[in-house]
Formats: structure tokens, C-alpha cells, sequence
């Protein structure tokens, strides 16, 4: 107990490690989980708790430690150890046979020698290396130029089947692991809905989105994205000392890796072709996106003897899919309006058959997309699947034309409630600015409701949809007038369940009013910009009649927020919510006053952060703002201090290039004394 930590404390901590990362590795490698949720939590909060109250113990290979750094100024850069060279690609079996000639004839075997190929399915994803030093994970980085990558090391600790220690025993001293970082089907469609519904470009493939996810300077953001890795093999190690690729990638998989399931070693050039043609009939079942077989010559020694050839290996060869594209015609174009008011432009086509699925409908993402394909109803198009997933329209076929198509034109009114379609500037999206328009509903009552609005804990999206659906309420007011017969007439509904209901809407009648503006679903107002509404207009009437410039001339309010909560106020459907919700008894309360101009350390002054400090940056904000200030994330003109804490990135200097003060974190902190 010489750093002052119990032994006993210490050992608990290992165990809860070792354990934790073991369930990880069952739940998200073998997809074979030997505990329930509850308890892996219950582990998870034991080990957070000992880490809090004894930080020494926190070590690099803790499930703790996947997701929390600061986010980075920038990448830094990293030398492979073993160049990560590119694959030279065949596009029929006939440049797949001589791929396997040029092989026996470079290693002097008869042409009726049959080599073992290692084939695998190329992953559309994004090639990275992951440097293990002692079993512990110690840096990741991207391919780069296939010599000199960027450091993505704390963004890679988020894929949770990335392991951050090796498992087994005589762990290898150093490892260099290869492998393909990808989306599967199912999350690339949610990103690319979130995208869409938020006014951003979409991702045109799962490639393109696993590589702008793990790019993010903000390893927070690569955390929700949800990647996934599948290991090809080894860079540069030591004491790992395996005879064949298949055999690496066993002991891989022993260690904790995730390599692909579908890999098959195949006698000869002729199975390796039936694998080819076995896979490019079934590659759409996959979970994920991939482009073709990778065929390698399983014998490792074989593979030094054929050394590579410019950037390429000799020793393997990726043979591509065919791209899928089909001609159809556009019956019509109508627009659908999503659950967060985006309206988007969709193709409606006679069907066609893509990557074996019928076809009928694709998205045209928004007006500005239509007008650059210039896509009329009736015109002839050709039609893929992105990422062999979302429908969408290539191009139109201008030589089908017969002159009665019809343009599109988007529409400035929501077309299913009638609500003004804004679109904001810099944006591509038109939005339904209707609190009650019906395609939005139950999104928006639940989020009204949610943990980040009024919260009323009970309250399930089940209950909304099926008082929805029965047209029971319209918008949030109309829960407050909710009887117990009236709950009792949806399905599963006993008594008892109907009185927790009643009492979780009833304790939401007197909720903050940060809470109310933020459940409204304002666009661009989160909780914490619904929190500086709320401290600056102190309650619902005066933020509804606020004119536009007033809004903009708010601190932290620019005039693309102030010409959103404008637009929201002066519908008539949230004049009709406002005026429910005050007939119902629900009155929002406003926040405690701020410290006074000339009371606080920062009373008026606004604190940049930069660097790590001894206390998680939250806090560290949130004491900025009980003295009276404002913290920002970046440097202006109008920034008061920069507190530096260790490592301070590109904050500090441009704060020194515009004659900012800056401060240590214990200068900050005698600021804070003196003012007590």
C-alpha cells in the first residue's frame, strides 16, 4: 500500500478487467455472451467506482478507458513497421488463372502444381494497424500511403471488438494486427438517416462512412457510430511464429480477434473460383458491405520467397464483384416527410430487381440532388444499391427522353400538414417547421417527454404510439388531460400501469424551463442552448414573442439558431401547444439567477478550456458558469482567459496570437479562491 492503495482494492481491479474484457470478447467477437446486461453492468460500475476513488489504478487495457479522452487538435502521424501495401486486383477468372500462373512460375512449380490459397471476402472498409506492445494495445492507425498513417489510437479503443489486451498467456512482445474497420448494413442506414434528417451530406458507401468515422478529432463521435473490425493478419511481430495465413488468423481469433468466418483455404486455383462464384450469388446476405475475394498464398514461406512487385504484394490478388446497376423508369416523384420534419424527394420506379431484392423506390436525398441529376418523372434512370443497401439513382438515360417528363419542384409547405417547409441557409434540407405535423408526432412527444425535455420516466414510445395510432393525442398538451378510462383502452394496459402513467405525466406539470424549451425539438436547440433561452428570457410567453434580432443579439445565440426558434414560435400549431399546455396547468420554472455582473471570479468574462485537466472539462465548465461566466469551445476576438491544462493544443496558440491571456489550472483555481 505504498501509492496508498489498498492491495485488496488493487487485485479486484485486475480481476474486474480481466473479467470485463473476457465478456466483451464473448458478447461482441463469438456473439456468445455468457452473462446478462444486468450483471455486465453491475461489473462495469464496481471497477468505474474503484478506478474513481483510486486513479492510480487505472490502467490502458480498462473497458473503462474505451471512450472519454479529450477530443484531439489533430492526428499525429505513425511509420509502419511493415509497409500495408495494396492488392492488385483481377476482374474475370481469367486474370484470376494468371495470377496463379505468374505465381508457380515466379516460385518454380510445374503449371499443374496445386498451391493452397487462403480466400477470404474483401470488407469494404477501411484498413488499419493496431500495434500490440506486451499484449496491450499501444497505437492504431490508418493505412496513410501504405508507409506513413495517422495515430488514430483513441478513436480505434471504441470498436468494442478491438481488444485492448491480447488474451491468453506468453503474450507476443510485439504484434502489429491488420485489419479492415467497417459498418454493417443496418448501422450505415441509421447513420445515413441521422444525416439526412440533420441537413448533412450522406456517406455514398459503408467504406466511405467507417473512414469518416474514424477520423473524427472527437473520439466520442466514433463511439456512436458503432464500427466493427475483421483481421487479415500480421504487419511486423515477434515471437509469433506461425507456418500459414490460415494458421495466423486461428491464432488471432484465440487472442481475442474477430477474423472473418467465411475464409476457406482452397486447393488450387480451381476451388479458389468456385469460392469466387459461391460468393458473388450470396455477398448481399452479408451484415456487411464487400467488393470482391482476396486470394493469398496460404504458405507464409512461400509468401517471402514471391516478395512483391511496386506497391503489391505477388503472393495475392483481390478479384472484384461486377458493379450491379439497372434501367428503370421514374413513375413519379412524391416527397415524404420524416420524423424530424425533413422533407426528402423520393423516386417512386416501375421495380427492378438489384443484389437480389426488388426494387421500387429511391431516394433523391434533396432538391439540390434532383437539380443536379436533373431527374423528371418519366425519365429512364439507372439504378444501384450504395453499399449494396440504400436504392439510389446514378443517372438519368437523357436519349430515352420523349419530352413529357415533368420536373420536379419542391414544395415550401409540409405536404402532409401544410406548415411552412424552411430551408435554412448553408443547408440542403427543407424542413416542416409544424410542432403537430402527423409524420413527426411520435417522435416528437417522446423526445418532449425524454430524459432530455420534461422527463416522465414511464412514459414509453409503446404507450405515445398506440395513443397515437388511436387518436387519442395530437401533440405533448394533450397528455395532461389523459384519464385512467382513457389509458385502460389500450392494449396491455392494467390498472395499476395507467396510474403510474397518469402520476409520471402529473410530476411533469411544473418542469425547468430549460427542459420544456428543449423538449419542444427546436432545430439547432439542444440542452444547452435551451438552457441559455431559458437564463436569458425566463419563461415560454417572453421566448414566443422574442423577435429574431433579439434571439441573435442573445450570447451563444447566432442568427441561424435565432431564425429557427423565430420560425418555430410564429406557427400556429405552437401557439395552439402553448396555449393547451397553460390550459392544463403545466408552468415551466425558470432558472436560479446568475451571479450577479459583479459577483463570481468570471462574472461576465468568457473562458476557453484547452488541454487536459485534473478535473473532467464538464466540470471545469460548470464552475466557470456558477461564477458568473460563460465557457466556449473556441478562441475569438471576444474570449476573456484560456486555461491551460497539459498538452494544450491550437487554442493556446491562436489565444497568444490575439493577445489573450491565458492561465495555468492553478492560477485558474487561485482566481476561484480569491473570489470566495
Amino acid at each position: 500500500m505504498a501509492d496508498g492503495v489498498p492491495e485488496s482494492s488493487r487485485q479486484r481491479a485486475e480481476e474486474l478487467r480481466r473479467q470485463l474484457n473476457y465478456h466483451n470478447y464473448r458478447y461482441y467477437v463469438l456473439d456468445s455472451p455468457e452473462i446478462d446486461d444486468g450483471e455486465y453492468d453491475r461489473l462495469f460500475r464496481e471497477l468505474e467506482e474503484l478506478e474513481a476513488g483510486y486513479p492510480e489504478i487505472v490502467a490502458p487495457d480498462s473497458p473503462t478507458q474505451r471512450v472519454g479522452a479529450e477530443p484531439l487538435e489533430e492526428f499525429g502521424t505513425v511509420r509502419h513497421r511493415v509497409p500495408m501495401l495494396s492488392l492488385g486486383n483481377a476482374f474475370d477468372e481469367a486474370e484470376l488463372r494468371a495470377f496463379d500462373e505468374r505465381v508457380k512460375r515466379h516460385l518454380g512449380l510445374p503449371a499443374d502444381e496445386q498451391i493452397d490459397y487462403l480466400a477470404d471476402l474483401k470488407v469494404d472498409g477501411l484498413a488499419v494497424s493496431l500495434t500490440y506492445e506486451e499484449g496491450l494495445l499501444a497505437r492504431g492507425a490508418t493505412r496513410g500511403d501504405g508507409y506513413t498513417g495517422e495515430d488514430i489510437t483513441q478513436n480505434l479503443r471504441t470498436v468494442r471488438t478491438i481488444p485492448l489486451r491480447m488474451l491468453g498467456e506468453e503474450l507476443p512482445p510485439l504484434a502489429e494486427v491488420r485489419g479492415e474497420v467497417y459498418l454493417d448494413r443496418r448501422e450505415f442506414a441509421r447513420i445515413n438517416r441521422e444525416r439526412e434528417a440533420d441537413g448533412l451530406p450522406l456517406f455514398a458507401n459503408p467504406r466511405n462512412a467507417a473512414a469518416g468515422s474514424v477520423r473524427q478529432l472527437d473520439s466520442s463521435i466514433t463511439a456512436r457510430r458503432r464500427l466493427d473490425i475483421i483481421v487479415y493478419g500480421f504487419g511486423a511481430s515477434e515471437g509469433v511464429s506461425p507456418e500459414r495465413h490460415s494458421e495466423m488468423l486461428d491464432g488471432l481469433e484465440a487472442r481475442g480477434f474477430r477474423a472473418s468466418p467465411q475464409r476457406a483455404v482452397c486447393h488450387g486455383v480451381d476451388e479458389t473460383a468456385a469460392y469466387y462464384r459461391k460468393w458473388v450469388e450470396r455477398h448481399a446476405e452479408l451484415s456487411y458491405g464487400t467488393d470482391g475475394v482476396v486470394a493469398k498464398v496460404d504458405s507464409l514461406a512461400m509468401q517471402g520467397d514471391l516478395g512483391q512487385v511496386s506497391r503489391s504484394p505477388r503472393w495475392a490478388v483481390a478479384y472484384k464483384f461486377p458493379p450491379e446497376e439497372q434501367t428503370t423508369v421514374v413513375k413519379d416523384i412524391f416527397v415524404s416527410v420524416g420524423r424530424t420534419g425533413a422533407l426528402t424527394p423520393v423516386a417512386m420506379m416501375e421495380p427492378v430487381v438489384i443484389s437480389g431484392s426488388t426494387v421500387q423506390m429511391a431516394t433523391l436525398h434533396n432538391e439540390d440532388e434532383v437539380a443536379r441529376k436533373d431527374v423528371r418523372a418519366g425519365d429512364t434512370v439507372v439504378v444501384r444499391k450504395a453499399g449494396d443497401v440504400i436504392p439510389e439513382v446514378v443517372s438519368v438515360v437523357t436519349g430515352e427522353r420523349t419530352g413529357d417528363e415533368r420536373k420536379f419542384v419542391m414544395p415550401d409547405k409540409c405536404p402532409v400538414c401544410g406548415a411552412d417547409a424552411i430551408r435554412e441557409e448553408d443547408e440542403a434540407v427543407r424542413r416542416c417547421a409544424g410542432i403537430a405535423c402527423p409524420a413527426q408526432i411520435n417522435g416528437r412527444i417522446g423526445h418532449f417527454f425524454s430524459r432530455g425535455g420534461v422527463n416522465a420516466e414511464g412514459l414509453g414510445p409503446k404507450i405515445i404510439a398506440q395513443l397515437v395510432s388511436k387518436k387519442m393525442v395530437r401533440d405533448p398538451a394533450d397528455f395532461y388531460f389523459l384519464t385512467k378510462d382513457d389509458l385502460l383502452k389500450l392494449d396491455r394496459m392494467a390498472d395499476k400501469l395507467a396510474e403510474n402513467v397518469l402520476d409520471a405525466i402529473a410530476s411533469t406539470k411544473h418542469p425547468p424551463l430549460g427542459r420544456v424549451i428543449s423538449g419542444l425539438g427546436i432545430r439547432h436547440v439542444g440542452g444547452h442552448v435551451a438552457e441559455v433561452l431559458a437564463g436569458q428570457f425566463r419563461s415560454l410567453e417572453r421566448l414566443a414573442a422574442a423577435s429574431e434580432e433579439e434571439l441573435a443579439e442573445t450570447p451563444e445565440i447566432g442568427p441561424v439558431i435565432a431564425q429557427a426558434v423565430a420560425v418555430f414560435f410564429r406557427q400556429e400549431q405552437t401557439k395552439e401547444l402553448l396555449r393547451k399546455l397553460r390550459k392544463a396547468g403545466v408552468s415551466a420554472q425558470p432558472p436560479a439567477a446568475a451571479p450577479h455582473a459583479s459577483e463570481g471570479a468570471f462574472a461576465g468574462k468568457s473562458v476557453v478550456f484547452t488541454g487536459a485537466l485534473s478535473i473532467p472539462r464538464s466540470e471545469a465548465e460548470a464552475i466557470v458558469k456558477a461564477q458568473g461566466g460563460r465557457a466556449t469551445s473556441s478562441v475569438s476576438k471576444s474570449t476573456d482567459f484560456v486555461v491551460l491544462g497539459d498538452s494544450p493544443g491550437s487554442k493556446a496558440e491562436k489565444a497568444e496570437q490575439l493577445g489573450i491571456p491565458s492561465l495555468t489550472e492553478e492560477e485558474f483555481r487561485r482566481m476561484l479562491e480569491q473570489s470566495d
